[in-house]
C-alpha cells in the first residue's frame, strides 16, 4: 500500500529552469524526482502546486507524491535533503489523505515581488530583486495596485504558455505594497494566477510609477478586450512564491 506525502519546499530559483520537468533535466521537479528514485528505486512523479518559471524563487512551494517505501515523513525529508542541491530544501514532509492534491486542493496562493529602487543593486540582492532606477512615484504605485483587488478578467495580464487560457477570471483578495529603504515589496494574495500574471501586474505598476502609463490604463486592461501593446513583464528574479493556501 502506498502513502501520499505532502512536501513543503523552498528553493533559490536562480540556477534552475523553473519547476516543471524539461529536457535539460535541471528543474526543481527533475531534481526531486531523481532524489526519490535514488532513495526508493522507483520512478515517482512529483506533483507541484505551482509551475514557477526559471529564475523564480519559493519560500514554501507545495507538492505531493505517492510512495510505497515505509519511511517516516521526517526520514523522507532528511533523505531527500541529503541528495538535493543546497539551493533546494524540504522544509516539511507530512502524510496526507489520498484525495489531497497539491494543485487541485489549493484554495489560493501568495506571491511576493521585490523591487530595489536605487542606482546600485547590492551584491546580496543580485538575482533576488528587480533594480529600478528612481524616481518612482510611491503614491501612484499604491493607488494603481489596489485596482487589482477583486474579481477581474486578467486576460490583459497573462501570457500564452503554448495554449490560450479559456478562463481568465481570477480573484485577488489583497495587494499589499510596502517600502523599507530602497526595497519595495508587493504581495498578491489570490485564488489563482495566470501565466506571468504577477510579473505583468508588477510591470504595469512600475510603468505607472514612472509615468509611462496611467492608472486608467490598468483599469482598461482589466475589462473587456484590452490592448496588449506596450506591456512590461517584470524580470523573474524578483518573484517569490510565499505560500499555498489549503
Amino acid at each position: 500500500m502506498s502513502q501520499r506525502l505532502k512536501l513543503t519546499i523552498a528553493y533559490d530559483g536562480a540556477s534552475f529552469g523553473g519547476w516543471q520537468s524539461q529536457s535539460h533535466r535541471n528543474t526543481i521537479q527533475d531534481h526531486l524526482e531523481r532524489a526519490f528514485k535514488r532513495i526508493s528505486g522507483d520512478i515517482i512523479r512529483v506533483h507541484g502546486a505551482s509551475r514557477t518559471d526559471a529564475g523564480v524563487h519559493a519560500l514554501a512551494q507545495c507538492a505531493h507524491v505517492d510512495v510505497s517505501r515505509k519511511l517516516t515523513p521526517p526520514r523522507w525529508a532528511s533523505a531527500l535533503n541529503a541528495l538535493l542541491p543546497p539551493t533546494i530544501r524540504i522544509l516539511r514532509c507530512q502524510r496526507v489523505p489520498k484525495n489531497f492534491h497539491a494543485r487541485f486542493s489549493a484554495k489560493g496562493k501568495v506571491y511576493r515581488y521585490r523591487i530595489w529602487a536605487a542606482p546600485v543593486l547590492p551584491p546580496l540582492e543580485y538575482g533576488r530583486a528587480w533594480k529600478v532606477i528612481p524616481p518612482l512615484d510611491w503614491k501612484v504605485m499604491r493607488s494603481a495596485a489596489i485596482r487589482f483587488a477583486g474579481a477581474h478578467d486578467f486576460a490583459g495580464f497573462a501570457a500564452n504558455r503554448g495554449q490560450r487560457e479559456t478562463d481568465t477570471i481570477r480573484t485577488i483578495h489583497s495587494v499589499n505594497v510596502r517600502r523599507r529603504g530602497s526595497c519595495l515589496t508587493i504581495d498578491f494574495d489570490g485564488d489563482g494566477f495566470l501565466y506571468k500574471m504577477v510579473r505583468l501586474m508588477v510591470g504595469s505598476l512600475v510603468q505607472c510609477a514612472t509615468a509611462k502609463i496611467t492608472v486608467e490604463k490598468i483599469v482598461e486592461r482589466l475589462g473587456g478586450k484590452p490592448s496588449l501593446e506596450g506591456r512590461l513583464v517584470a524580470p523573474a528574479e524578483g518573484l517569490f512564491l510565499v505560500r499555498v493556501r489549503y
